[in-house]
């Protein structure tokens, strides 16, 4: 075990949450209806994760952003408040009634104008955008076993020094468990060592809530 290696126990993860920017009286309510759909609420992501996507909006200058798998709409929003002033957000879902919840909180917001949501596979709507490089910023958070078809749609998207940034790629620790072999975790497995191996990009793998991978594209 490496020496500055931290077991983030309940205590220490409170203590990180606490010293985050906190969610607004928007976000709450939004967390709060998210928990009323019962176990299915765990896709929503991490307060501090929230956080971590609006302030690297802020940090890269992040004007064009696109989001694949929205759910209700946390990590949306998260997303387009880190956008510059006249930024604007795609995201792709498959789900009206996730949707519906997700454009109410968009609304109410005041993101309504800045972020597209569209109720179709993902790869139909990435593949129907212009293969230029004018994306700054993409975040995956899916079907996991679509995770590389995503990435090499969005990579060529990408601006140079953009990222994307991936969700669950730790998949609560499975992916070092070798017995597993289930489909998700197998391909979640792939993702992390095409990406870390990929001369295109330069990635690094945080530990944040079911950690992220950030890919910044050379």
């Amino acid at each position: 075990m490496h020496e500055k290696f931290i077991r983030l126990t309940p205590v220490v993860y409170e203590y990180v949450v606490a010293h985050a920017p906190a969610p607004d009286a928007v976000l709450r309510d939004l967390l709060a209806e998210t928990a009323d759909l019962g176990p299915i609420s765990m896709m929503q992501i991490a307060i501090e994760q929230g956080a971590f996507l609006t302030q690297l909006g802020h940090l890269i200058g992040a004007r064009r952003a696109i989001e694949v798998g929205t759910f209700t709409g946390y990590s949306a929003i998260s997303i387009a408040r880190g956008l510059t002033d006249d930024g604007r957000l795609l995201c792709c879902d498959v789900s009206d009634e996730w949707a519906a919840i997700a454009r109410r909180y968009f609304a109410r917001a005041g993101l309504a104008d800045r972020i597209e949501l569209r109720v179709a596979p993902a790869l139909d709507t990435i593949r129907s955008l212009p293969a230029t490089p004018e994306v700054d910023l993409a975040f995956v958070d899916a079907d996991k076993t679509s995770y590389r078809a995503y990435y090499e749609e969005l990579l060529p998207r990408l601006r140079p020094n953009g990222v994307i940034v991936f969700d669950n790629v730790l998949w609560g620790g499975h992916v070092a468990d070798a017995s597993d072999q289930s489909e998700d975790t197998r391909a979640l497995r792939a993702l992390n060592d095409l990406v870390a191996a990929d001369a295109r990009v330069e990635a690094v793998m945080l530990p944040i809530a079911d950690r992220l991978t950030i890919a910044r594209k050379r």
